[in-house]
C-alpha cells in the first residue's frame, strides 16, 4: 500500500540519494531519504522519497513524503492536490449536510450514503446556479431544512426567497388506484 503525505516541519532526515530534477519544473528536490530521529526511526525504518514543490498559487514550498518511488515527482505532488480536493468534498459534506458519521460500516452502506450525498450536493449547486438570488451553498440548504414540508413554487422562491408565500391550499392530485 502507497501513501503521500506532508512532511512535518522540522523533521529530521538524511538525503541518501539525489533524484534529477526536470528544468522549469515546480518539482525542486527529489530526493531518497531517512528519517532520523528515535521516534521515527522506529515508526517507519524504510526508505522514503522526499520531493520539494513549489506552490506558485500560494508562494511557498510544500515537502511530501511518499513510499512510492516509480511515479513521477511532479505526479505525487499532483497526488497530494487531488486528496486534498476529497478532503474538501467531505468538508463540504459534513457542513452542509450535517453527515457527522455513517450509517452503517458495510462498504455498501458507506458507498450508498457518499452517493446519496454526492447527489444532494450536485442537486443543491445546480439549484444555487439556476437561481438569480445570490445564493451561499449553506443558505438554500438551511432554508430549505426549514420549508421543507411547506408548498412553493421553487423557481420563485429560489429568485427571491423572502417574497415568496406558501400556498393556502396546494393543488393535489389524486393517484389512480
Amino acid at each position: 500500500m502507497y501513501f503521500v503525505t506532508r512532511m512535518k516541519a522540522g523533521s529530521l532526515y538524511e538525503v541518501v540519494e539525489r533524484h534529477t530534477v526536470a528544468a522549469g519544473s515546480a518539482v525542486r528536490r527529489d530526493q531518497t531519504s531517512r528519517l532520523t530521529s528515535a521516534v521515527a526511526q522506529k515508526k517507519c525504518p524504510h526508505l522514503l522519497r522526499r520531493i520539494e514543490v513549489w506552490d506558485e498559487k500560494h508562494q511557498r514550498l510544500l515537502v511530501f513524503l511518499t513510499n512510492h518511488f516509480k511515479l513521477a515527482a511532479s505526479t505525487v505532488g499532483a497526488i497530494y492536490k487531488d486528496r486534498w480536493q476529497i478532503e474538501l468534498f467531505f468538508k463540504a459534506l459534513k457542513q452542509n449536510l450535517k453527515i457527522k458519521t455513517f450509517v452503517g460500516t458495510s462498504e455498501n452502506a458507506v458507498r450508498i450514503q457518499i452517493w446519496t450525498a454526492l447527489i444532494t450536493l450536485l442537486i443543491l449547486r445546480f439549484l444555487q446556479l439556476k437561481s438569480k438570488w445570490g445564493w451561499s451553498l449553506s443558505n438554500p440548504v438551511a432554508l430549505l431544512r426549514m420549508n421543507l414540508f411547506k408548498h412553493r413554487d421553487l423557481w420563485t422562491w429560489l429568485d427571491d426567497p423572502f417574497s415568496a408565500r406558501a400556498s393556502p391550499y396546494p393543488e393535489q392530485t389524486e393517484l389512480a388506484f
